[in-house]
């Protein structure tokens, strides 16, 4: 399973996930992508889950046309 932490969580928990495929925005370099280009990002290099505290991204993107 592949999961990136959104820049809005500690980098720190990268380390309780050690048996994933885990990787921050940062070390991607996508620190400075919007939501909605962080998200097309995430889906095109295959990432399974995005983990955030955004509470307004489900809100403010149309999941459905980013699948």
């Amino acid at each position: 399973m592949k999961i990136l932490l959104d820049e809005c969580l500690p980098r720190k928990l990268k380390f309780h996930l050690i048996e994933y495929d885990t990787f921050t925005v940062g070390e991607k370099g996508w620190a400075n992508l919007k939501n909605g280009s962080l998200l097309k990002a995430a889906i095109d290099d295959n990432f399974d889950i995005l983990l955030t505290v955004d509470k307004k991204l489900k809100y403010e993107q149309n999941m459905e046309l980013l699948t």
